[in-house]
């Protein structure tokens, strides 16, 4: 009698604006396909529930009442944005979702950029980004931004919970192992098809097709933030297109930082603080944080990683 291989069946899609892909390891490809179906119609409902380009979406009906009058949602994304508040404490306001209302006219880094806003301006636009004016009551549940003008958004988290629901709904089917990669943001679980753990490649932030390192995971997302995608020079400085929430300019001194831990959700949140925050403060705080680590690549390509990591 011949026994069932095990190997990897994937799909890949564009979902919620990122490239993803899907795989599950199992012996029947049937299966496999249908498992996979039910976790992109998670990515699909949670992109429905949370994006800004659908006029009724609960995200919408919360920034087009700001200031005006709380707004009755779910209790999933009252749940989320519960979740967001408390990073944003933790990271003292490094991670933000009401970075909606900054106007992206400021920061064109698609154009031929060549000089940053001045300080005064930018001050002045990141005003409403304020994470402690985003109110919640539980009795309702109920949303309300406090200032006029406010927007949230979650670019910086959503992709990492759909990845995490996905994981989750594939597993509740009977999934033992696979993997959701949301545009590299990637949550693994179970093994290889060969019974090892899963290789991943920490990207060279100088190279997106590249790889640096390489490490062995097994139940564990990792999140990627990097300005090498998206930056602008300026009086030959590296800028990146992530804003600082306070200084309302763009981060310098930080190319990459990758988060590692069992949550995709909050490796998804994590990454951009930290390079907000820069090396050694980042550093600090995922030090204090349990089952969390980084790997930090500075602009003089100098890589620092949190107590725990192996790098090979």
């Amino acid at each position: 009698m011949v026994m069932d291989t095990k190997r990897a069946f994937k799909k890949e899609m564009k979902l919620m604006g990122n490239h993803f892909e899907l795989s599950v390891i199992a012996t029947e490809e049937a299966w496999a396909l249908d498992c996979i179906d039910a976790g992109v119609k998670e990515i699909q409902r949670i992109e429905k529930l949370l994006t800004t380009y659908s006029e009724d979406s609960e995200t919408n009906r919360i920034n087009r009442d700001a200031g005006v009058a709380p707004v009755p949602v779910s209790r999933e994304t009252f749940d989320i944005i519960g979740r967001s508040l408390r990073i944003s404490r933790l990271t003292q306001g490094a991670f933000d979702i009401s970075y909606g209302s900054v106007d992206k006219r400021l920061w064109n880094f698609d154009a031929q950029m060549t000089t940053l806003p001045d300080p005064e301006t930018a001050k002045r636009m990141v005003r409403l980004i304020n994470y402690r004016n985003i109110l919640l009551d539980e009795n309702g549940p109920t949303v309300f931004l406090r200032e006029k003008g406010m927007r949230i958004g979650f670019g910086g988290i959503g992709k990492g919970y759909a990845a995490e629901r996905a994981k989750q709904v594939m597993q509740e089917k009977g999934v033992e192992s696979g993997i959701v990669n949301a545009s590299g943001d990637l949550t693994v679980w179970g093994h290889q098809p060969d019974g090892k753990p899963w290789t991943i490649g920490i990207v060279n932030p100088n190279s997106a097709n590249q790889v640096f390192s390489y490490m062995q995971v097994v139940n564990m997302a990792i999140a990627t933030s990097g300005n090498y995608e998206k930056y602008v020079m300026i009086g030959g400085k590296r800028y990146s297109h992530t804003i600082n929430p306070r200084t309302g300019l763009p981060v310098t001194g930080v190319k990459s930082v990758t988060i590692l831990c069992p949550n995709a959700e909050l490796a998804d949140a994590m990454a951009t603080p930290v390079m907000i925050m820069g090396i050694r403060a980042g550093l600090d705080m995922i030090d204090q944080i349990r089952d969390m680590e980084a790997i930090v690549v500075d602009d003089e390509d100098r890589v620092y990683t949190s107590k725990n990591i192996r790098l090979t």
